[in-house]
């Protein structure tokens, strides 16, 4: 498998995995819709911090410590309160919400923090980084430290455009609508945040492997290649 086969494919994955609906994606909104263009980039940053802390637990072993019952319970549960703290502070900032933008460089750090905390307490994102992330983890590492580098490159890249891009959508989009529209798309935001808190804390069934035919197919070709055993992939809501 060559480099750049490695980037597409990993981009490829990393993209059918963000454009699924979840926790980052309404707060990625909302913030552009009060910060502009830079708060989804700079949301995306915290993101990719979590996930170089991820590739780093997997990298040196911790996996098994990470994909523990209690571990798993113990993210869940602080997702859920931080979901419902989220999806509470939009629905009542809306009373007094301004309908200019605020500048985001005095905030650039809570963005930042604030997309590393959804992505780390949405328990969907750990299994996601403990089937398809570790399987085609495991496949880049037995081709050298570089074909990691790449692998997580293709990967923040795919999350980077395609927020990046609904960033620039939302921010530029409002000079459109009314304040009353621009209201009522927060209060959607708050009420999926609150929404997905609830799913998190009263899920029908245990997190099950969705297979779709384009990631199965590109996880068999990195198999093949590099030899190395992996977990057959799924695709869940970042």
């Amino acid at each position: 498998m060559d480099y750049l086969s490695l980037f597409i494919i990993s981009f490829t994955i990393a993209l059918s995995g963000a454009l699924s609906p979840g926790p980052l994606l309404a707060t990625v909104i909302y913030e552009s819709s009060r910060g502009g263009f830079k708060s989804g980039p700079l949301l995306i940053l915290g993101h990719a911090l979590s996930e170089i802390l991820m590739l780093a637990f997997i990298l040196f072993g911790f996996s098994r410590f990470i994909h523990t019952p209690w571990v798993l319970k113990t993210v869940s549960l602080a997702g859920v309160i931080i979901l419902f703290y989220f999806g509470l502070n939009i629905l009542l900032s809306l009373p007094n919400l301004s309908f200019k933008f605020k500048e985001p460089s005095a905030k650039s750090k809570n963005l930042i923090i604030a997309g590393a905390t959804v992505s780390i307490t949405n328990p969907y994102w750990s299994v996601w980084w403990l089937t398809i992330g570790l399987g085609l983890l495991l496949a880049a590492k037995s081709q050298g430290f570089l074909a990691v580098g790449i692998f997580f490159l293709g990967h923040i890249l795919a999350d980077m455009s395609w927020y990046s891009a609904i960033s620039l959508t939302i921010s530029k989009g409002r000079r459109f609508i009314s304040e009353k529209v621009y209201k009522g798309i927060l209060a959607c935001c708050g009420l999926c945040l609150i929404g997905f808190g609830i799913w998190f804390a009263f899920p029908k069934e245990k997190p099950k492997r969705q297979y779709t035919d384009l990631t199965e197919q590109f996880s068999l070709i990195l198999i093949s290649d590099s030899s190395a055993s992996v977990t057959t992939p799924c695709q869940t809501p970042l």
